[in-house]
């Protein structure tokens, strides 16, 4: 029974409340803060469930712009003509550094919306409740001003493209106008010249700069290695393709392979004849941002230089998956991923190539079967994303992959998650786990989901333990998305991409088909963010029976037809559908699968 009282006293609260938004005992809580902050923060109960609570701001917010009668404003960046985010650029711009602060704190844009009367601005606000807003069209001159609530999520896209932030480090770069040199040319390195000339160098922010970048753009890999002439190249990994960023030039490469292996932990700068393996870990925006940073020694063309290649994985947790909606499975995927995962027991396994996305579809699926009743432990090397829920083990000197996949049997799990099944004891044990009441999760490097299971027999695991204790085999890659801005419908008349790709023409001539084209959003690419595309092998009864007939060898032509009885596609034809969606190219698809 909801007191009538409270609706007096707070109608926020009683309206999340009515709603089931909130319980009562959070509602207490909140309003016991409230009191306790009067004198200070003055915060509503709105500001107080987001800020102290955690709750979703555009949750709690877009109830309280009904109670309040602000209208809700939907932007999306792909709806506003350039010129109008070319006039809020240059509102925003003309302001002094004061006002420019207190918008970007406050998190507010400015629009003129009636083009008719000029003198009026609306204030497109994440919380429209904000005491600052009325200071703030008052330093805008505003004669006239309304606010409006915008979506954070709406907000935050927006904000990127009209006032990006700054990369600090970058600046202090080009502010020190310091042209980077550090050139020696002795065979042998002096490590204390090497030092004196980092230090008094900018390498440091350079470095610094790249992570900032990386996270900023989205960037899944920084590629850092040397080339001829005192010049080291970093590359980024957008969408799955390298683009180069910068060049340092007139540099030792060995000086900047220093400083990187200075900023990470578990690595000595002075080894420079094996391969190394660190992290690094900082705070971007708000957000702890780890990074996987792999050395290795190659060869170069100067012999007095010990060239070195660095690749930097950046791992944050913000793109972690949970929803297994967003992951992109349809069909028959769809429901045998979630067949297999619900069941008791059994084992689920991703195979592709490195940088499929099978670690994030794993993590997507466990985080469907984690609830406070299971133990959920897993076991990577390295621990790539924190699983809410879950007891991942540490892999170190101490206790390496093999004695924790051993060890984890007597860890009582109901739930495992085995980073990669990489040889027989661990695919053995794995196997052991799914076939002895848990769920099992695992990946394996193959070509596609038959062959996974010719892999695991040529491992040494009987064929009966193959058929009985998996559950599914998913093959993953990942496509370029088309842009969404700029892509263009392809000339039903041209038949040259259809041809080449092995289509009928006739299947096809009814499907509107889209090309990339490029433009100053997807940087000239023509594509935009990627996108999954799975091979779902699902053990069915009959798919059991010919695998515990195998003899000699896995008939793994003899599976491709089971499977496709049982109504599974194959990587290609998976493409194929997300092209008849409009969401890819041909080419694309093409690209990325094979024909078998």
């Amino acid at each position: 029974m909801i007191d009538t009282n409270l609706e007096m006293t707070d109608k926020i609260g009683y309206l999340l409340l009515k709603k089931g938004i909130i319980d009562t005992r959070i509602l207490e809580q909140a309003l016991q803060i409230k009191v306790n902050d009067q004198d200070k923060l003055k915060r509503n109960l709105a500001q107080i469930l987001v800020q102290e609570f955690s709750f979703d701001h555009d949750t709690i917010f877009r109830e309280v712009a009904v109670l309040y009668a602000f209208k809700e404003l939907n932007i999306h960046i792909e709806d506003l003509p350039e010129e109008k985010i070319n006039e809020i650029k240059k509102l925003i711009n003309s302001q002094t550094d004061d006002v420019k602060t207190l918008i970007a704190d406050h998190f507010v844009i400015p629009i003129r919306l009636d083009e008719r009367v000029r003198d009026k601005i609306t204030l497109a606000a994440i919380d429209p409740t904000d005491r600052a807003l009325t200071k703030i069209a008052y330093a805008l001159n505003a004669k006239k001003y309304e606010i409006n609530y915008l979506r954070k999520k709406d907000y935050d896209k927006l904000i990127q493209i009209i006032m990006p932030k700054r990369n600090e480090f970058l600046q202090m770069i080009e502010d020190s106008g310091e042209e980077l040199s550090v050139e020696h040319e002795e065979s042998a390195i002096d490590e204390e010249e090497l030092d004196a000339e980092i230090n008094k160098s900018a390498l440091i922010n350079l470095i610094e700069a790249a992570l900032v970048e990386g996270v900023r753009k989205g960037v899944s890999d920084l590629h850092i290695f040397p080339k001829s002439g005192n010049k080291t190249e970093i590359h980024f990994r957008v969408d799955g393709k390298l683009a180069h960023w910068y060049t340092q030039e007139n540099t030792l490469p060995e000086a900047v392979m220093a400083v990187i292996k200075d900023r990470s932990k578990g690595m000595d700068r002075f080894e420079r004849e094996k391969a190394q393996d660190g992290f690094i870990q900082r705070e971007i925006d708000g957000h702890i941002i780890r990074f996987r940073v792999s050395v290795l020694p190659m060869v170069g063309t100067e012999l007095k230089n010990k060239f070195e290649s660095i690749v930097i994985r950046i791992l944050d947790d913000r793109k972690v998956i949970t929803d297994l909606d967003k992951l992109g499975l349809t069909g028959y995927t769809k429901s045998s991923f979630k067949k297999a995962i619900t069941q008791p027991q059994g084992m689920v396994i991703l195979t592709g190539p490195t940088g499929s996305g099978k670690s994030t579809t794993l993590v997507a699926a466990l985080y469907q079967v984690i609830t406070p009743e299971v133990n959920v432990l897993t076991v990577e090397d390295p621990v790539e994303y924190v699983i809410e829920g879950a007891r991942q083990l540490k892999i170190g000197y101490k206790m390496n992959f093999e004695q924790a996949i051993r060890a984890i049997l007597r860890h009582d799990p109901d739930i495992v998650l085995v980073g990669e099944m990489r040889d027989k004891e661990t695919a053995e044990t794995a196997i052991k786990l799914a076939n002895t009441g848990h769920l099992t999760f695992s990946t394996l490097h193959t070509n596609d989901a038959p062959s996974a299971v010719a892999r695991l027999f040529k491992m040494g695991v009987e064929p009966f333990l193959i058929a009985y204790a998996i559950n599914l085999i998913v093959a993953q890659r990942l496509i370029r998305r088309l842009c969404p801005d700029c892509k263009r419908r392809m000339d039903k008349n041209t038949i040259e991409v259809l041809t080449a790709a092995g289509l009928k023409y006739e299947e096809w001539k009814n499907i509107e088909l889209f090309e990339p084209v490029g433009c100053p959003k997807c940087n000239q690419s023509g594509f935009k963010g990627r996108l999954a595309i799975h091979e779902a092998l699902y053990f069915t009864k009959d798919l059991r029976q010919i695998i515990v007939r195998s003899g000699d060898e896995v008939d793994e032509e003899a599976i491709r037809q089971q499977a496709k009885l049982d109504g599974s596609l194959n990587l290609r034809e998976s493409g194929l559908e997300k092209v008849r969606l409009g969401l890819t190219s041909i080419p694309e698809v093409i690209a990325a699968t094979t024909d078998e």
